[in-house]
């Protein structure tokens, strides 16, 4: 029986047109989905793995689904996940992770790309693929796919349409630093957070400029400071949050949506006796609050070290070889819906996902409680 607090994933899959011939076809859709699912879940990455595994765990699998005519092959697996509309996956995806999280709060939601390396031909580039992250709940909230890096800012603009993030603070790396974009996420009812860097020169120089004249007579200009301090294997890092809200030293600050600050973040790094230090600027709609701009930004790197780092150590993304039409789009966003069950584990399990992926492939009872089923 299914849990209360989240939908059966029949339910998250039933929206989804199938794509394939009508009269041509043995294996139902939601079915094949949900082995799908299930197999990664333990441990399976490629639809050869897929179908190994699902082979297998055949009887185990018919407690839940009919499976009249068995297991699909692994090209069928490969084909059907080249089909699928990836709009409507990306989409079922969105509607399941709202049903599981429907309120976020004031917390972070990361923003950042990230390229399957292999999973391009040689006349065609690889996926790329924007996703949004929270934070504090460590959970994906959605994904846009582009053809390259150098696209996410048109795709993060789609992104933030489709996601909602009243009340949140968001944060993007340079590549998103865009008036377009900072309008976007002031009209969906968040907070942005946005990195500086040479893709803004003119907005860069001026931070810096500032910052300079502040550092000779720091008395004489209004700010809040904030600052942390991290010592761990051999490392000693000191960060400082420097805010400001004197804006009429930026040009053209009306361009962004209700600008209120801008910061800099000071970090010093001493190793083996060897001391570095680097300044990273920011503009935000949120006041020139110190502490609040700090943890915001240091809150940012966690979809660096928790999501696609984890997508590539736990779960092989960067050696993806699926490349026919839409299957490496697919494959990757049912990989992050894994990764979002991992998060919601309701037995509380201890260990990594790789570690985990490891229990639920032997384990029936834990993989049935990370599926939600009874």
């Amino acid at each position: 029986m299914q849990q209360a607090d989240r939908p059966s994933l029949a339910e998250v899959f039933v929206s989804i047109d199938d794509p394939r011939q009508a009269g041509k076809v043995e294996h139902d859709l939601v079915e094949m989905l949900v082995v799908a699912v299930s197999a990664v879940l333990s441990g399976a990455d490629t639809f050869v793995e897929i179908e190994a595994w699902a082979t297998e765990k055949l009887d185990w699998l018919r407690n839940y689904l009919e499976l009249k005519h068995g297991i699909a092959s692994h090209d069928t697996f490969g084909r059907l996940f080249g089909l699928i509309d990836p709009a409507q996956f990306e989409a079922a995806f969105r509607r399941w992770v709202g049903s599981v999280v429907p309120v976020l709060g004031a917390q972070v939601v990361a923003i950042d790309g990230k390229t399957s390396r292999r999973s391009g031909k040689v006349d065609a580039t690889p996926l790329h693929l924007v996703s949004a992250f929270a934070a504090d709940a460590r959970l994906v909230l959605g994904q846009h796919s582009t053809e390259a890096k150098s696209n996410e800012k048109t795709a993060i603009p789609q992104l933030l349409e489709v996601l909602a993030l009243q009340g949140c603070i968001v944060t993007i790396d340079a590549m998103g630093t865009q008036a377009s974009i900072a309008q976007a996420i002031r009209q969906r009812g968040a907070d942005y957070v946005l990195a500086v860097k040479d893709n803004q020169p003119t907005l860069a120089e001026a931070i810096r400029d500032f910052f300079a004249c502040y550092q000779a007579s720091p008395d004489k200009t209004p700010h809040t400071v904030f600052e942390t301090v991290e010592k761990d294997h051999g490392r000693l890092e000191v960060r400082r949050c420097h805010a400001f809200d004197a804006l009429q030293c930026l040009p053209r600050p009306e361009q962004w949506q209700d600008l209120k600050s801008f910061a800099v973040i000071e970090s010093t790094r001493q190793v083996k006796g060897l001391q570095t230090t680097e300044y990273r600027c920011y503009i935000s709609s949120l006041p020139a609050d110190a502490q609040r701009l700090a943890q915001a930004i240091r809150a940012h790197w966690s979809v660096e070290n928790q999501l696609h780092w984890c997508m590539d150590v736990a779960f092989a993304d960067d050696q993806m070889r699926a490349r026919t039409q839409y299957a490496a789009h697919n494959l990757a966003v049912l990989k992050q819906l894994v990764f979002n069950l991992f998060r919601l584990d309701p037995t509380g399990k201890k260990g990594g996902i790789k570690t985990r992926r490891l229990v639920a492939s032997t384990s029936d009872t834990y993989r049935a409680a990370l599926l939600g089923l009874g």
